[in-house]
């Protein structure tokens, strides 16, 4: 018997097997976190399958570096995706239109039919999203950042005057939250994913603001300002269905209700002094490019 065979295969397994383990891994481990006792045998094998799952992936990722590394060398539609920012940029922004669109004409309608200005605030906030992203990409569906500096400082002015009036949704969707304990309620395995999701997009919302800052492009910036102040009305709403999902009643309604107005309190000032930023800051260079056009 070769050990070192054995133990290469195990630690090295083919990439078929590894990629069907990683679906058989979490339906399993997230069967026995549901319904299995912790301390059964079942839970146990769950919990040993996930870690050997995880270690076998682990070891894959220099292999993954260099391939990906090939196939954005060798892949000439990688290589444009890496290669053309405005791209990447048009891409999301479309994605996010198209997404804000819908779910604000969902929430419209269900305002319609259950006359709740819950969702009329929701659906406000999300055409606010909506109309900036509309905005942005009819700019740079068109030109390439730089291309004309005072059209760009006047859409991001712009965003920034949408971003006070939508702060007026999000006080009131703060406001249903507090006085009326209106609240989302979901499985803890959907508010599990939901959590996922919500810091990864703050995480790439944050990285990409700093990351985008370097082409100098207020157009660019807005976007990010954009999917920035997303982000951190998803984490309020996240905030409000984990109290009501894990809460276990011994939260009373006072202090819930506290820490969602402080969350939606500073999420509100955080938005109001971006916009004013971005007014301020667009307002300056427009009046120092009037003034350069002048002498």
């Amino acid at each position: 018997m070769d050990l070192k065979k054995i133990g290469r295969a195990l630690l090295f397994p083919h990439i078929a097997i590894m990629i069907m383990l990683v679906p058989i891994a979490t339906v399993f481990l997230v069967y026995s976190m549901v319904f299995i006792a912790t301390e059964s045998p079942a839970a146990i094998i769950s919990y040993v399958l996930a870690f050997y799952t995880l270690t076998v992936w682990c070891f894959k990722i220099p292999y993954l570096i260099r391939f990906f590394k090939e196939f954005k060398n060798e892949n000439k539609y990688a290589r444009r995706w890496l290669d053309d920012t405005r791209l990447r940029v048009n891409v999301s922004l479309y994605g996010s239109l198209i997404w804000n669109t819908a779910y604000a004409v969902f929430q419209l309608g269900l305002g319609f039919w259950h006359h709740s200005f819950w969702y009329y605030s929701m659906a406000g906030y999300y055409i606010a999203l909506a109309v900036m992203r509309f905005f942005l990409v009819g700019y740079t569906r068109k030109h390439s950042p730089g291309d004309n500096l005072r059209r760009e400082l006047v859409r991001y002015r712009a965003c920034g005057i949408i971003f006070l009036l939508m702060n007026l949704t999000l006080s009131v969707m703060v406001f249903f939250m507090i006085y009326w304990n209106r609240t989302f309620n979901h499985h803890e395995i959907t508010t599990i994913a939901m959590a996922a999701y919500t810091f990864t997009s703050f995480t790439f919302a944050i990285v990409n603001m700093v990351k985008y800052r370097k082409f100098n492009s207020p157009v660019y910036s807005a976007s990010k300002g954009v999917s920035l102040a997303a982000a951190c009305v998803s984490m309020l709403t996240l905030e409000s269905t984990m109290l009501t999902t894990f809460g276990d009643g011994s939260m009373d309604l006072l202090t819930r209700r506290l820490f969602l107005g402080l969350s939606g309190g500073a999420i509100s000032v955080f938005i109001v002094v971006m916009a004013v930023f971005m007014i301020i800051q667009s307002s300056k260079r427009l009046k120092q490019l009037k003034e350069q056009k002048e002498f």
